[in-house]
Formats: C-alpha cells, sequence, structure tokens
C-alpha cells in the first residue's frame, strides 16, 4: 500500500495485558499445519481470476477494520461472544472479504491479511478504533491500534478473534487465512501507524501491546496461523521524510519492540519487510548506494542487500525457541518510468529480485506491489498493468512485467529473463550482487 509519498501522549500500560479468552464456538484450535509452497511468487491482489491466471502462490489483501466493525450491534450482522460480551461485524464487508479470500485459498494459494486501522467517518467507530493520540494531520488517514482502554482491547481481540475462527476452519465455505499483518511500515508510524509526534519506545510499546492481542486471538483458532511485524526499508536511518518522533530505523525499532517481547513472555511474532529500491522512482535497485553488505551500518535493507535482513535475525536473542523468525515481503514493487524503455527497467528489476529471492533461505514470499498502476500513488506506475487514462485504478492493458511474472516460477523463466541480462549490466545470473 502506498499513498503519495511515503507531541507525545505516552499511555502508562502495563506491558502484558490478558484478556479472558472464549469466543463463540471456541474449542481447540486448528492444528493444521502451515502449508509448504512450490513458489514463493505472490501479488497484491486486485483482481483475483487473473492472479489465479498468473499462478500466484501467495496472496496479500488489505483489511480495514473500520469496514467491519459495528458498534451499534445491527441485529442482522454475525455476532460474536468474547469476554461476557457480545460484539458485532459487518455482514456485507465479510461477504466481500470471502469472495476474495475463498477462490485463493481453495487454489492452494496461501492468504495474508494486512490489517490496517483507518480512520472511520463514524464517530461511534472511532471511539473505539481510533488511537486517542492520533493526529489528524497525519497524511494517510491510518490510526494505531487502539489498546488505550479496555473496550477498545475488547473490541479489537473480539474482532481478531472472530476473523481468525472465520477464516481457519478446515471445511470453512469463506476460505483460509495463514497470515497476519498488524498495521503497515510501523517503523514510519506518522504515515502509516499514526499515534500523534511520539517516541521510539512509546510507539513500540503501544504497538507491542497490539501485536501481542492478534498474537493471542489468532492463536486461540489456529496453531499454526502466523502473525507479523510490518517494516520498511529505512534500516540504520529513519525516513528522511520524518523526523525522530514520526520515523524511526527500522533496526533500533526492532532491536527495541524484541527486548520488550522478551521482557514480557516472547511469542513467535514473525517480520513482514518492504525492501523497496532506495529511490522508489528508480526501479534499478542493483544500484542501491545505500544498501551495502552489513546489517549493523547499511542505511537501507533493499533487495540489493536483503541477505543481511536474514543475517541479522539470525542472532540467537532475535530468535524463538531457537528458530529464527520467518519473513514475508509482503509489499514492494518496481515503477516503471515514462519513455521507450521504462517498462524493460521495471521488469528487469523483477527478474533480478525474482532471482535474489528464489536463492535466499529464511524468505518464504515475495508478494508484488501492485497489481494495477494506480492514480493515487503519487505519480509511481507500479503494476502489472497499466490503468486506463482518466481511472484510478482500472486496467488497461499489460506492461512487459505482466509476461516476466507470470515465467517467473516455471520452465520457461530462463528464457522469460534473459532480456534483463544486460539491462542489469551481468551477462549471467550467478554474478548479480
Amino acid at each position: 500500500m502506498r499513498a503519495l509519498l511515503k507531541s507525545a501522549c505516552r499511555c502508562v500500560l502495563v506491558a502484558v495485558v490478558h484478556f479472558a479468552s472464549g469466543g463463540k464456538g471456541l474449542g481447540a484450535p486448528n492444528d493444521e499445519p502451515y502449508p509448504p509452497s512450490s513458489s514463493k511468487k505472490g501479488l497484491q491482489v486486485q483482481m483475483v481470476d487473473d492472479a489465479l491466471a498468473l499462478g500466484v502462490k501467495h496472496a496479500a489483501l488489505n483489511f480495514n477494520f473500520a469496514q467491519l466493525m459495528d458498534p451499534l450491534g445491527d441485529t442482522n450482522n454475525p455476532a460474536w461472544e468474547s469476554g461476557g460480551k457480545t460484539y458485532r461485524f459487518r455482514r456485507e464487508y465479510l461477504a466481500a472479504l470471502d469472495q476474495q479470500i475463498r477462490p485463493m485459498s481453495d487454489r492452494g494459494v496461501i492468504v495474508s491479511l494486512i490489517l490496517l486501522n483507518y480512520v472511520s467517518g463514524d464517530p461511534e467507530v472511532r471511539r473505539v478504533l481510533q488511537h486517542p493520540a492520533y493526529d489528524a494531520g497525519c497524511p494517510n488517514g491510518l490510526s494505531a491500534f487502539n489498546t488505550s482502554t479496555s473496550e477498545a482491547r475488547g473490541w479489537l481481540q473480539a474482532a481478531v478473534g472472530f476473523l481468525a475462527e472465520r477464516w481457519s476452519r478446515p471445511d470453512s465455505s469463506h476460505g483460509r487465512v495463514w497470515n497476519w499483518i498488524v498495521g503497515n511500515e510501523v517503523n514510519s508510524h506518522w504515515f502509516w501507524s499514526n499515534m500523534g509526534r511520539v517516541g521510539m519506545e512509546a510507539f513500540a510499546d503501544d504497538y507491542l501491546r497490539a501485536v501481542r492481542i492478534v498474537h493471542g486471538a489468532v492463536r486461540e483458532h489456529s496453531r499454526h496461523g502466523r502473525v507479523y511485524v510490518s517494516l520498511e526499508h529505512h534500516w540504520n536511518l529513519r525516513y528522511p521524510g520524518g523526523d525522530e518522533r514520526q520515523a524511526f530505523p527500522g533496526r533500533a525499532f526492532l532491536d527495541y519492540f524484541a527486548r520488550r517481547a522478551r521482557e514480557g513472555g516472547d511469542f513467535d511474532w514473525n517480520v513482514a519487510f518492504h525492501p523497496y529500491p532506495e529511490n522508489l522512482f528508480n526501479p534499478r535497485t542493483w544500484n542501491d548506494a545505500s544498501a551495502t553488505p552489513d546489517w549493523r551500518t547499511t542505511a537501507r535493507i533493499t533487495f540489493r542487500n536483503l541477505d543481511q535482513l536474514i543475517a541479522y535475525l539470525q542472532q540467537p536473542e532475535l530468535r524463538f525457541d531457537g528458530k529464527v523468525r520467518r519473513v514475508i515481503l509482503s509489499e514492494q514493487g518496481f515503477h516503471s518510468p515514462e519513455g521507450p524503455d521504462g517498462e524493460t527497467v521495471q521488469a528487469a528489476a523483477y527478474c533480478y529480485a525474482w532471482k535474489k529471492v528464489s536463492a535466499l533461505p529464511g524468505i518464504d514470499a515475495f508478494i508484488l506491489h501492485r497489481h494495477v498502476d494506480h492514480s493515487q500513488e503519487g505519480g509511481l506506475n507500479l503494476g502489472l498493468w497499466r490503468r486506463q487514462p482518466g481511472s484510478i485504478a482500472t486496467p488497461g492493458e499489460r506492461k512487459r512485467i505482466y509476461d516476466v511474472f507470470l515465467k517467473a516460477d516455471s520452465a520457461d523463466a530462463d528464457a522469460a529473463f534473459e532480456f534483463a541480462l544486460p539491462v542489469i549490466g551481468i551477462t549471467h545470473w550467478a554474478q548479480i550482487r
């Protein structure tokens, strides 16, 4: 998810909050093991039929809590019992998600939900969802999760429990979700998970509470479903568009988050990372000067030095039960610049990234953003499809990257990728850095 371009109130709460379990219909969690996948190829899906025709094995969908919650309790909406209270969730929104999730999960696609807290126009929804320190001057209308009151925590736990039960049944008519990504690019929180102007530690403590709640709710219904924290590519520096109370270096944030999680009782959180090129308008990520080969000092982690994320996570103190945290690349893409070579360079960048990710153990999925060029991404054209002129994201014509993406995990991949070698400046794929 990309929009245009990329005085704190610190709530005093106990680091670990325990909640009464017990959603309606709760039995033993589904013990189905996490599914293997034949490929890392994934897409943030706009058109389900086209995604399946492309052979995706992983799909990410944005999930908007503001469209789910029904605090007024319309009895036509499904009910859920949690902590001795009844909660209701909007039937139409759930049905629309079912229509996306089930066709893909029925075909073996591993589905990830990106859990987003958009600010609602409904004051009752805002009351239970919007973080009390949210600043309406932020650019994208995305709030941090509200864990400041028992009512707000109850809504978050109930909502995720309801969703996890709905999309974790082995025989469900609704489909299957395996991955639950909590928020978006939270190390640049002002832009993507806003709780006002706040320091890193206060934000990370607040975010950790939300991640714990989501993890606990998922675990009640799926023993092997995975929960992820979301980070963008600034690693040892913060996003230059924000100050120290708006954005944080990803490494410092993750170091602190992991330490606080251990202090409160560690759990199996994982990492959803976004290794965009250092300049989002330049797809030539193989030239990223700020992506250097040492996680201790590199400014950014992009596709050029993606192995450094895995090296960082190998540290014993970052593991859970001795195992390295799982990684998915849940959002990243390549701009097609204007000009005769723009779509060729975009497609070559995907080839480069695919070769890097395919050879790198520890990364489970490479989920491309986006399906169709979008008019409201600040001039970025990241899609497999061009959009129709005058539309926001109505698909028009396929771009060159479409064929490359289609064939990436097939026997035809080498032939489809051959054009990219001179674009990157190499003669064979073993030369990529």
